[in-house]
């Protein structure tokens, strides 16, 4: 019987008196790749992190916890003898790779780094190696851009670094923390045939950090189901997908968000109607100030949404697909004609702007950075209505708030704390009743589900259809996870280069796609 490379035997992970990790136990062999599976605030990544001993220095193990490499502990190494191990024996892929990455080095600096650390490699063969790297990770159209920094590349490119940087000293065992969160679904396909077709190449062991099971379906051998600190059932991919018997993990593989769109009057009245829509950037000035190139992010789009109709735009980053919505919404100015109820809104200038905001809202992709961190969720929700609804008293402000929070399934109660005492997906149900407070007709999602648990998704999308169902609200809804557009849109447009390349109804899109480009997506997104 093959021998794990690494074993975690009851390991406790504690912050202060507070128990974030019990009793967790499981092997990772040669060639496998091993999932942790569960909702933010499992204990996932803090499992992991333990495997590298990364943890903050106010964590603690109890003494029964065990990790070991090969047979030996590691919870006992000093630093000194971590730090020859992290990137030589075990390498790691962080969740956020713009975070992750240092932003004033180079990305050849940056995958170099280990070689000289582990291998004290000299410039010359390390950029050898760093060209080898590169190749490897399907990185050669960026040969001659060693000297950029991260954020001149893309979400994928800077994925395919990070992996470079991991696999640089060729680890036994590679962590891949959540290692496609933020890519398009076609990006994430890449990145996953190319973590499998290294792992085929180097029989490295993979242990893989994610809450989403699609990925987990396609990649592990074997799967750890974590909830609160405790891995509550594991066994093989197979097995856990096919027969789960406990009821945390039946609920998981549930949770995706299904069902359709809700019923629309087919001769519901147009509420927001657009034409000609452009929205360009300048690119390149001239010595004398004068544009020489355009960014076109929006070219010549057309676009219709009926009273209480979900729109749903799809397309990878880059498409144009927020900067369509900030048009619409007039957060940035576009050239063509938008009617809103009735009235060209083009034009109009700061005053009869503000006015119009009653009418039309947003609720942005990530709800930590769109809402104030000074700002009681009361004062949040309710900012809307002393701009637009001054001769109200603060006690029917205040009543109007607390509507607001029941109408979005949250405690009136948590008007008084502030965004950092709440989850995710709570603070996106603050978001969506501060959009909903003033009763809007209009409302632009821009990716309101891409950064939440699959369960917590599929909440979202029942209050969102619920909402629209009592109150005629139309949405435009974007994002670049179909499974979720699908069960929210009654009509879909599919932007690529800012331009519309295929529109219909929901099911015919999805069901007939006509473009090569919505078929890629659709095989990705659907796999």
């Amino acid at each position: 019987m093959t021998e794990p490379l690494l074993e975690i035997k009851n390991l406790d992970v504690f912050f202060g008196d507070t128990q974030v990790v019990q009793g967790a136990s499981f092997a990772l062999k040669a060639g496998q790749t091993v999932a942790l599976v569960g909702e933010s605030g499992s204990g996932k990544s803090v499992t992991a992190l333990s495997i590298m001993r990364l943890l903050a220095g106010t964590a603690r193990h109890s003494e029964g916890s065990s990790i070991t490499l090969r047979g030996q502990e590691l919870l006992g190494k000093t630093e000194r003898d971590m730090r020859a191990i992290r990137g030589s024996d075990i390498g790691m892929i962080f969740q956020e790779p713009l975070t992750a990455l240092n932003p004033l080095h180079t990305i050849e600096k940056q995958i170099a780094e280990p070689l000289f650390i582990h291998q004290n490699m000299g410039k010359e063969q390390a950029r050898k190696r760093v060209l080898q790297l590169m190749d490897m990770v399907e990185l050669e159209g960026l040969y001659d851009r060693l000297g950029a920094y991260p954020h001149e590349l893309s979400g994928g490119q800077r994925q395919r670094v990070m992996i470079a940087m991991a696999l640089a000293n060729a680890p036994d065992i590679l962590i891949a923390d959540e290692p496609t969160t933020a890519l398009d679904v076609t990006v994430e396909v890449e990145i996953l045939r190319l973590l499998k077709a290294l792992q085929g190449r180097t029989q490295m062991g993979m242990l893989l950090i994610t809450h989403d099971l699609g990925i987990v379906r396609q990649m592990a051998d074997y799967v750890c189901v974590m909830e609160h600190g405790v891995i509550v059932e594991q066994g093989l991919t197979k097995k856990i997908f096919g027969k789960p018997s406990h009821a945390y993990t039946k609920r998981l593989l549930s949770a995706e968000p299904s069902g359709k769109a809700v019923a629309v009057n087919p001769d519901a009245p147009v509420i927001l109607e657009g034409s000609n829509i452009q929205i360009h950037f300048a690119k390149k000035k001239n010595f004398f100030g004068k544009v020489s190139a355009w960014v076109k992010a929006v070219d010549n789009i057309d676009i219709v949404v009926k009273k209480g109709q979900t729109l749903g735009v799809v397309g990878e980053s880059g498409s144009g697909k927020s900067t369509l919505g900030y048009g619409l919404l007039r957060l940035l100015k576009p050239q063509g004609r938008i009617i809103f109820m009735g009235r060209d809104i083009a034009a109009l200038d700061k005053k009869d702007l503000k006015a119009l905001r009653e009418d039309m809202q947003i609720v942005f992709q990530d709800p930590f950075g769109s809402l104030s961190p000074r700002m009681t969720v009361g004062d949040i929700i309710g900012e809307g209505l002393s701009v637009h609804r001054k001769t109200l008293s603060e006690a029917e402000r205040d009543s109007l708030v607390v509507a607001a929070l029941k109408e979005v399934q949250m405690d009136p109660e948590a008007r008084h704390r502030y965004p950092h005492e709440f989850s995710g997906g709570q603070r996106q149900r603050i978001s969506i009743a501060r959009a909903l407070i003033l009763k809007p007709e209009f409302i632009v999602l821009d990716e309101p589900t891409s950064a939440l648990d699959v369960s917590v998704q599929a909440e979202i999308i029942d209050l969102l259809r619920k909402l629209q169902t009592e109150h005629e609200i139309s949405y435009l809804f974007i994002s670049h996870d179909l499974k979720v557009v699908r069960a929210m849109s009654h009509d879909i447009i599919v932007m690529k280069d800012g331009k519309i390349v295929e529109s219909g109804p929901s099911e015919q899109v999805f069901e007939q796609p006509q473009e090569k480009y919505t078929q890629r997506l659709l095989s990705a997104a659907l796999r």
